[in-house]
């Protein structure tokens, strides 16, 4: 049992957070250049989604803390409502 527990443990998981979404036409996105400025669906106090291996599996608040940037973690994921967009 204590072998599968490490094998388990060796597995690296890809941690994402979303912020919020847009969407643009394709010929606004190839004239982007460098600073361009990408509006998104949410605004300073929405919660964020959390993806493990692009999967939703919580949602979260920003933090930021001296100079780093940090998530807690305020409750499970609704996949259905991040399929459908919610922010």
């Amino acid at each position: 049992m204590s072998k599968t527990l490490s094998q388990i443990e060796a597995v690296d998981v890809e941690i994402s957070v979303v912020l919020g979404r847009s969407v643009l036409p394709m010929s606004q996105l190839l004239r982007m250049g460098r600073g361009a400025v990408i509006p998104l669906d949410a605004s300073e106090h929405d919660e964020v989604w959390i993806l493990a291996n692009n999967h939703p599996v919580a949602r979260g608040e920003i933090e930021i803390r001296d100079d780093r940037i940090a998530i807690t973690v305020t409750r499970p994921a609704d996949l259905y409502d991040f399929m459908a967009g919610a922010v």
